[in-house]
């Protein structure tokens, strides 16, 4: 009997390495890129790009939701990385603005459905804006299917107003976000990423996390590398402040994640760390 139990046990712990081994990864990243401005001089767009580019290229995500981003930024990238193609509108509803951009690569995901949405009181009016604030914010969508997983998930990405006196409207921003996000089916996977312009002690991130019942998938990371902080004006040394997050819900575990602090001779791709999570799917 003894041996039969030490052979069950042998192949029971032989299946459990293998499950552990066959399990899928998905790598996600958010990154706010900087939009192109001449006035920030050596840092400006076509000074870096090659670093950003770099980048991403070193740490291969799978999905990447981008905020800032131009189209002629948006075509560079991905000129540069043909593995991945790109999607979204402006926050005027064009092309002639900062987009929501979402990339991702072809070979892993599919993308089933996608779409736009504003964070104002009609949010279905593109390009509109309501509580005083001085630039519209909008959230770009998609059902993606992981091809290699045989798994879907629906997909969000943001940037939230960023100035001090923006505090209500950026609550206001997560009421909606939330909203949206409590219409899906209960037992969709969710993924938001976003720059979110306001700390994990604040109002919002409670109530995408409490409310809407998403994790933090830095707080709730098997592994942490890198600063706390996200943004640090291409100077390399951020605050304590992480404005830069990665919520999600359903069979995903957050295996690693991390707060890329890559520079090249001490230029940086952006003035936001991006960040990187690894989940695996459970």
């Amino acid at each position: 009997m003894s041996h039969m139990k030490r052979f069950l046990a042998a192949v029971l712990f032989a299946s459990s390495l293998f499950a552990l081994q066959a399990a899928e990864t998905l790598r996600v990243m958010t990154f706010n890129v900087r939009l192109p401005l001449k006035s920030d001089g050596p840092d400006d767009w076509d000074n870096r790009r090659d670093f950003l580019v770099e980048t991403i290229r070193r740490r291969s995500p799978d999905l990447i939701g981008t905020q800032e981003l131009y189209y002629v930024q948006g075509r560079y990238i991905v000129e540069k990385l043909p593995d991945y193609e790109w999607f979204g509108l402006s926050r005027r509803g064009n092309h002639e603005d900062e987009h929501m951009g979402v990339f991702y690569r072809k070979d892993r995901l599919r993308v089933v459905d996608s779409g736009n949405y504003w964070l104002s009181e009609t949010p279905d009016v593109p390009g509109s804006m309501s509580w005083g604030i001085n630039y519209a914010r909008m959230v770009t969508w998609a059902v993606f299917e992981d091809l290699r997983a045989k798994r879907r998930f629906y997909y969000s990405n943001t940037h939230f107003p960023h100035r001090d006196i923006d505090e209500q409207a950026r609550v206001n921003c997560a009421n909606i976000l939330a909203s949206r996000l409590r219409a899906r089916p209960q037992d969709e996977v969710l993924i938001v990423t976003g720059d979110f312009n306001t700390d994990v002690a604040g109002q919002s991130h409670q109530i995408l996390t409490r409310e809407a019942g998403l994790k933090d998938a830095w707080e709730a990371a098997a592994r942490r590398e890198g600063p706390r902080g996200t943004f640090h004006a291409f100077k390399g040394t951020p605050g304590e402040t992480r404005i830069d997050w990665i919520l999600f819900r359903g069979p995903l575990q957050p295996m690693l994640a991390e707060t890329i602090t890559d520079n090249f001779n001490g230029r940086y791709p952006s003035d936001h760390f991006p960040v990187l999570v690894v989940f695996e799917w459970r």
